[in-house]
């Protein structure tokens, strides 16, 4: 079945990024030119997949504003002759078909992919989360929605991660290496921490999902903080059906904290075409 649709959980207060967080949503943060949720959605658009929904949450208006057109905006910049900035944000309302969920209460990322099962209405589905930007020259989703299409069940992006990255993600057991990048997997653990991981390779929020993940969602029993980790879900899932792991080529930045905010806004800096050369210079600079 070709992938279709994506879910984008964005309804958590965004408390690792307090207080910039305190009055603007954690997906509406700029990155260079554009907001987190943006890369996100351009990444989904890449692999094709043009329905989108997006979780959201009470305060989040801006990410609803944002995707919809400004005629104001649009005819001040007419006016002023600004068609470069007016095409850009005309551009930005057309990239894709939006729907939004409200998610009364933040019950974990499981939860939040359990609100759009009514958008997804029986077809496959893949869910991204916006703190995430992947530099790839194949969209990461893409990367994914590919393995899908080919070997049938749900697939997760896989990454390599140090002994402190244990603490942080969903890590793998891998069952087989079908290729060199994809793996059917046989169990995975969320945080385990080193001494416990199986791996060192760990889920980093890409997923492609079968039809059958809400069922698992709802049969899987929260953890010790009440919510539902969509890890512990997929791992309901292996009872039922094969499950697959890609490690993904490219480059990937965790914009959701701060450091990997500012690793990210140097890296594509470095890359974009008005702002590579000086940037790199205020580097050499300040490496003396």
């Amino acid at each position: 079945m070709k992938v279709r649709k994506a879910i984008v959980p964005a309804a958590g207060f965004g408390t690792r990024f307090l207080p910039a967080t305190k009055a603007q949503p954690k997906e509406m943060v700029t990155v260079i030119d554009k907001p987190l949720i943006q890369y996100t959605v351009e990444e989904i658009v890449g692999a094709g997949i043009r329905q989108i929904a997006v979780i959201t949450s009470r305060g989040k208006s801006a990410l609803e504003d944002h995707f919809d057109r400004s005629p104001e905006l649009e005819t001040f910049l007419e006016e002023k002759g600004k068609m470069n900035l007016l095409e850009e944000v005309r551009k930005i309302a057309g990239l894709a078909e939006f729907s939004y969920i409200r998610q009364a209460h933040m019950l974990g990322l499981g939860h939040a992919i359990l609100m759009g099962e009514g958008f997804g209405a029986g077809e496959p589905v893949a869910a991204l989360t916006p703190d995430d930007i992947y530099d790839c020259d194949v969209p990461c989703i893409k990367q994914l929605t590919d393995a899908f299409e080919e070997l049938g069940g749900t697939v997760v992006v896989l990454g390599r991660v140090d002994k402190e990255g244990t603490k942080k993600y969903g890590v793998v057991k891998v069952k087989r290496q079908i290729s060199e990048r994809v793996f059917e997997l046989a169990d995975m653990v969320e945080k385990p921490g080193p001494d416990k991981a199986f791996s060192d390779l760990a889920m980093l929020g890409r997923y492609v999902f079968t039809p059958q993940i809400f069922e698992a969602i709802k049969k899987t029993p929260v953890d010790a903080r009440g919510e539902i980790q969509i890890t512990d879900a997929v791992r309901v899932l292996l009872d039922s059906q094969p499950v697959y792991g890609v490690l993904f080529e490219g480059k990937r930045y965790d914009c959701g904290n701060k450091l990997g905010f500012l690793e990210g806004t140097i890296a594509l800096a470095l890359k974009h075409p008005e702002f590579g050369g000086p940037v790199r210079k205020i580097i050499e600079l300040l490496l003396g």
